[in-house]
């Protein structure tokens, strides 16, 4: 009998989709995740259903939509995401030994939730320096840079002498930034930490000009074809809202290189998983999958500290997976694929078959060439909440096809957007009140309709 694969999903924080240097940002060197992509398969393009940390890791875990999972904001939900139908509870039950190392971020208790053998994680959004980690059974203080340490714990893990087949789902908390709550349990200017790097890395890219790109506005000339934004930006100009931005850099040069200089410590840790699977002889007898959680905004759209929105930046991600006995070295698919195919196509290479409430789909035909009957057009939603004082409000339903994107903002009229990808792009030109696309606007309108119908189980 074949051996089963042993099963590694690398889940970065806040990641967007050209922040490695194989998929184009201009000064970033990741040459370890780039290996996974060179001899493994680049999926270019890969998108996220909610663009947030909370509801996309639990779609993530789940295969489901938010709408399904019920995990919908960055709120405290802790009771909720220990009753999550993880994919994990499948590999167990299929033989696998599973482990969870590093953020979870759905509620503040970081003790273990169902479906690990082996768990070493946070509560919320954790700390940079000298973290305290609930591992071994209890929390404690860890002297170090948190990415240094959940690297260690990682390939601990995966050097550990074992019979059956290992799960490991490794959650960075880079590249986010430090954001301590204040007494009051909130967060305000006061206690953002900022991007915080290890000292070797402090001086790293100093001096690189990210490029910028032709969506990146002046806010006066995004309002007015985005009628949505024109009363955020209103929000965000408030003294509040200034200062939050003004604390984490939010939008400049220094903001995109600390970011860059933080993933070297991600791909050192890359580099140490594949280190340990070759010394170990199970290298090619494993699953990589690499993403991230979310993507981010770097000005586009006059957007900055932000990854919520369904624009191109907040919804694409770097998504590369390595696995020589199905995917031949250097694959690229240009199918549109989701965080939620993650659990189907992982019980798949398990064994197992998945359950009726997994939405996502199998990649696996696709890695055997099938490529016929996959999906031409996917749901993107996000729920209003209170995070930050610029946001409430702007919650959304939006489809993306193969060409089209169109937004229907939830609570307010008259906002709605529509882009031609395949014309525009860089989403500059909202076409929603266009008459010359009226028939295309109605088909959109109909399959957004139908998406949000099929997400909620109707």
């Amino acid at each position: 009998m074949a051996r089963k694969p042993n099963l590694i999903v690398i889940l970065i924080d806040d990641l967007r989709f050209d922040e490695t240097s194989i998929s184009g940002h201009p000064y970033m060197k990741t040459p370890n995740i780039d290996r996974l992509a060179r001899e493994g398969a680049m999926f270019e393009n890969a998108f996220h259903t909610t663009p947030l940390c909370s509801p996309n890791r639990a779609s993530i875990l789940t295969g489901q939509y938010a709408s399904r999972h019920g995990i919908i904001d960055n709120v405290g939900r802790d009771i909720a995401s220990h009753r999550l139908d993880n994919y994990h509870l499948a590999l167990k039950a299929l033989g696998y030994e599973t482990a969870h190392v590093g953020k979870w971020h759905m509620g503040n208790d970081s003790s273990p939730r169902p479906g690990y053998d082996h768990w070493v994680s946070f509560k919320g959004q954790g700390q940079l320096i000298d973290p305290i980690l609930w591992e071994n059974g209890s929390e404690h203080q860890v002297q170090g840079y948190m990415t240094d340490i959940l690297n260690s714990r990682a390939v601990d893990f995966v050097k550990k002498k074992r019979k059956s087949p290992f799960a490991l789902f490794f959650a960075h908390k880079a590249v986010h930034p430090d954001l301590h709550q204040n007494a009051s349990g909130g967060i305000d200017a006061s206690t953002i930490g900022g991007y915080t790097l290890p000292e070797r890395h402090k001086h790293l890219y100093e001096g690189k000009t990210y490029p910028k790109r032709p969506n990146m506005l002046p806010l006066d000339e995004v309002a007015k074809d985005k009628p949505a934004l024109k009363m955020m930006f209103e929000a965000r100009a408030q003294p509040l809202s200034r200062d939050i931005l003004a604390a984490m850099d939010g939008g400049t040069q220094e903001e995109i290189r600390k970011r860059a200089a933080m993933m070297a410590s991600v791909d050192e840790g890359v580099g140490m998983l594949l280190e340990a699977l070759e010394a170990t002889k199970q290298l090619d007898n494993t699953c990589i999958v690499f993403l991230g959680d979310n993507g981010f905004f770097f000005g586009e759209h006059g957007l900055t500290v932000e990854r919520r929105f369904a624009y191109e930046e907040g919804i694409r991600t770097a998504f590369y997976v390595r696995y020589p006995k199905r995917i031949a070295a250097g694959a690229k698919f240009n199918q549109m694929i989701l965080a939620i195919d993650i659990a189907p196509t992982l019980i798949e290479l398990a064994g197992g078959k998945p359950g009726d409430t997994v939405q996502g789909k199998s990649l696996v035909p696709l890695m055997k060439g099938r490529t016929g009957k996959w999906r031409k057009s996917f749901l993107c939603e996000y729920w209003s909440e209170g995070a930050w004082p610029w946001i409430v409000g702007m919650g959304y339903k939006a489809v993306r096809t193969e060409r089209y994107k169109y937004i229907h903002w939830t609570h307010h009229q008259g906002m709605a957007e529509m882009y031609d990808l395949e014309k525009d792009p860089y989403e500059m030109k909202n076409l929603a009140s266009d008459p010359t696309v009226a028939k295309e606007r109605e088909a959109v309108k109909k399959e957004l309709r139908k998406l949000t119908a099929e997400a909620l189980g109707i």
